[in-house]
């Protein structure tokens, strides 16, 4: 999936030229949302408190079905079968399209989705336990480096965070054992049992940095120091290059959608990500608002995946056309 594909083929994802006729009713029923990763992690929660205040602003039920695996193309797949007919909606990562259908063959392609916008990007650090040994990330290289083959876990094989645990392995030369999970909760679970020596945290470790359970040690794909934890570095600060950008938040449905109701369904959208509550929730885990309409997503999206195009090749992965 070269840029021109991806680019061409999210132009047409934006609903912009779905064919069909929105119902005067619409929406009359449950909305289904489902979600791409499993419970208790980042993207689920987030998920579920727009769902309650889509339930406010469309007036009907918004139920939530976890679809995890696959690195969120099993949810994928499942959407791009459902009818367009704004009752199934998907919250994923933008890894979804820009990244998995590079890496593994999917039944689908970035065209079989109509985007609806983008509310927040994902958070990546290295994270180890409070009662950890190692209190600075000069602390862990160090030991690192005379003990290849630490474990970590992660929400899955080249997701962000992942990636952005092996581009520093890369720069200061060291050897980690990757232990997948199906989220970021199951990276939690894997730390809080010790059974790693440390996580690629996706922003469901937050509360238990705040509960003071887990450390962070380094930060990932930000070029500067977060205003709001000053004293955890980021790689410019520990001589590596920037890892890999953030992936973002999205929802989507399938492609088709008629061209009013998906505009129904981005206002709705765009007015629950703006409320008090669901503001909250992303300060409460350190998220940043970062919202972006159909039509800004389908010019971003073909940037990441042809970062990750390359980042994939140079690791000897068969990259799919």
């Amino acid at each position: 999936m070269k840029l021109s594909k991806f680019a061409s083929a999210l132009m047409l994802a934006t609903g912009l030229t779905a064919a069909g006729s929105a119902s005067a009713a619409y929406p009359d029923k449950t909305i289904t949302m489902y979600v791409a990763y499993a419970a208790g992690g980042t993207t689920d929660v987030t998920a579920r408190a727009l769902a309650q205040s889509l339930e406010k602003q469309l007036g009907v039920p918004v139920a939530v079905e976890n679809k995890g695996g696959g690195g969120g193309t099993v949810a994928a797949t499942l959407l791009a079968n459902q009818k367009p007919d704004g009752y199934t909606i998907l919250v994923a990562s933008t890894g979804v399209v820009a990244v998995r259908p590079l890496m593994m063959k999917v039944a689908y392609e970035p065209s079989d989705f109509t985007l609806l916008m983008k509310y927040s990007d994902y958070e990546g650090a290295l994270v180890v336990r409070q009662d950890s040994p190692w209190k600075t990330i000069e602390e862990f290289t160090e030991y690192a480096e005379k003990n290849p083959g630490m474990t970590y876990a992660s929400s899955g094989p080249h997701t962000q965070q992942q990636v952005g645990v092996e581009t520093y392995a890369q720069c200061k030369n060291l050897t980690f054992k990757h232990v997948p999970q199906r989220g970021g909760s199951g990276s939690n679970t894997q730390l809080m049992g010790g059974h790693v020596d440390f996580i690629a945290g996706s922003g469901s470790h937050l509360p238990f940095v705040e509960q003071g359970e887990f450390r962070e040690l380094l930060i990932f794909h930000k070029d500067a120091r977060d205003p709001t934890k000053p004293n955890i570095p980021v790689m410019s600060d520990v001589g590596c290059p920037p890892s890999n950008p953030a992936l973002g938040m999205i929802v989507m449905a399938p492609k088709g959608l008629p061209p009013e109701i998906a505009k129904t369904l981005e206002d709705a959208l765009k007015k629950s990500s703006e409320e008090e509550s669901f503001q909250n929730l992303l300060t409460k885990y350190n998220l940043p608002y970062s919202y972006k309409s159909a039509d800004q997503l389908a010019a971003d999206i073909p940037e990441e995946s042809e970062w990750y195009r390359r980042y994939l090749s140079e690791q000897g992965v068969a990259v799919q056309n």
